[in-house]
């Protein structure tokens, strides 16, 4: 697995599937079974994750929408998308 870091890219895996909840989402691994909420912070980086080409734009975006600094803010992303990784739910992908 590729440890995560700003200069990644983000693969979504055919068989994970999320549906949008009231500001929340739930992703599902169709494959795994395994299942994993999503707060609203958490559906916002997800989103972003679709829209930016790596995850440096993803930092940067929520920097701009979210009253947290950049070292903070790296770390967290750092730190969430590698769960989301280790849970088999997206695939990080070398700069």
């Amino acid at each position: 697995m590729t440890p995560p870091a700003l200069g990644c890219r983000v693969a979504f895996l055919p068989d994970v599937v999320h549906r949008d909840l009231e500001g929340e989402a739930v992703l599902l691994n169709l494959k795994t079974g395994v299942y994993f909420g999503l707060n609203a912070t958490g559906t916002r980086i997800w989103h972003l994750l679709r829209e930016r080409e790596r995850l440096a734009g993803v930092r940067d975006a929520i920097v701009d929408e979210y009253e947290v600094d950049v070292t903070t803010c790296t770390a967290d992303l750092l730190r969430f998308v590698g769960g989301l990784a280790a849970q088999g739910l997206i695939r990080l992908t070398d700069a």
